[in-house]
């Protein structure tokens, strides 16, 4: 019972701290949209109905029932306003930058969240080999003691966490991988690694390698923080573009309730450890959510901050807005198929839960 409490106690802060992820996102937009002199009608914390609100000026802030996020209301966002102060009258670069910020402000959050986690550690991993296991065939490919590994099937490796990536798409019978060596990248060619089950029966590498610690300095913690939150930048990118071109399937998507399922594991393997270390593997849970909403946010789609990004870049170079009501359809038509595709992700969601 008692573990069954901590569980629930720790999906609460997950879903507090979620619904913080996306109220910091759209703090990013009303702070910018403030300092570009654009009305804003009303910011609100959470969603659905209003608990209570006042008003400060020209802004109504409220708090409503539901802790998933917040919006931040401008004046002529969606249509056609004769404010001076509207949204679509100031210029095109004010705009952008107001567009943008949401999006830049989940990288940030993302970042001070990986301060606070690798402010924890007394050393960080690196990516410099300290020294072989028996029988390690990287060894036998090549690897050397102080070698840095760089590049893994092409994609660059610049932290631990790019090399677990990276070892975790790999083919465990063909990996191509290069070093650095005396401030020369060596190519150690394709070659097999020792491999291990896992339990749906995939074969993934097993490390046969040690890597070097890195003792923790003021500057160092902050450095590597900027570094993780850039691997978790790219882990994102290279994982759409795994979904694009089919290397990732329906199983390895995962909608609100897998992320909810996936913080409770997390909650729960942490357990055994404490309820620090729970509360530090949904911390970690939230940097990867808030930079996947980041980064997500501002690809070029409709109904998202890159698709008005889009038309923003649109109209800077050819003079001319693209008129409010085609624009309007184009991301109405795309909230829908969003929408239908959180409900079809969400309903695989739940079929693979039940299924176990």
């Amino acid at each position: 019972p008692l573990q069954a409490l901590m569980i629930a106690l720790l999906i609460v802060i997950g879903i507090l701290l979620f619904g913080f992820v996306i109220f910091f996102h759209e703090l990013g937009h009303f702070l910018l949209a403030k300092a570009s002199g654009i009305r804003v009608n009303e910011f609100a914390l959470g969603m659905g109905p209003k608990l209570f609100s006042f008003q400060k000026g020209e802004t109504k802030y409220a708090l409503r029932l539901l802790p998933i996020g917040g919006y931040c209301a401008m004046e002529g966002e969606d249509e056609q306003s004769d404010d001076e102060r509207a949204f679509g009258n100031k210029p095109v670069w004010r705009r952008v930058l107001v567009v943008v910020a949401g999006g830049v402000f989940n990288i940030i959050l993302g970042f001070f969240l990986m301060l606070i986690l690798l402010g924890q550690q007394d050393v960080f991993a690196t990516t410099q080999i300290s020294k072989f296991t028996e029988g390690s065939a990287l060894e036998a490919a090549g690897a050397q003691v102080d070698d840095r590994i760089a590049e893994i099937d092409g994609y660059a490796v610049y932290t631990d966490r790019d090399l677990s990536f990276a070892l975790a798409l790999a083919d465990p019978s063909a990996v191509s991988m290069k070093v650095e060596r005396n401030g020369q990248k060596v190519d150690l060619g394709t070659f097999a690694m020792n491999s291990q089950e896992t339990e749906d029966g995939k074969k993934v590498v097993a490390l046969d390698f040690y890597v070097q610690p890195e003792q923790r300095t003021l500057l160092g913690l902050v450095r590597r923080s900027a570094a993780d939150t850039y691997s978790m930048v790219r882990m994102v990118i290279e994982s759409l573009k795994g979904i694009v071109t089919g290397r990732f399937g329906l199983n390895e998507i995962a909608g609100p309730v897998g992320t909810a399922q996936a913080i409770s594991q997390a909650a729960g393997a942490g357990l055994t450890e404490g309820f620090g270390q729970a509360v530090s593997n949904i911390v970690l849970m939230i940097v990867m959510i808030t930079v996947n909403l980041g980064v997500v946010n501002l690809l070029p789609l409709p109904a998202l901050d890159g698709g008005r990004l889009l038309f923003l870049i649109w109209e800077g170079v050819t003079r001319r807005p693209v008129p409010a009501k085609y624009e309007g359809y184009i991301h109405a038509a795309g909230f829908v198929l969003l929408l239908g595709l959180m409900v079809f992700i969400t309903f695989h969601d739940i079929i693979r839960i039940v299924q176990g």
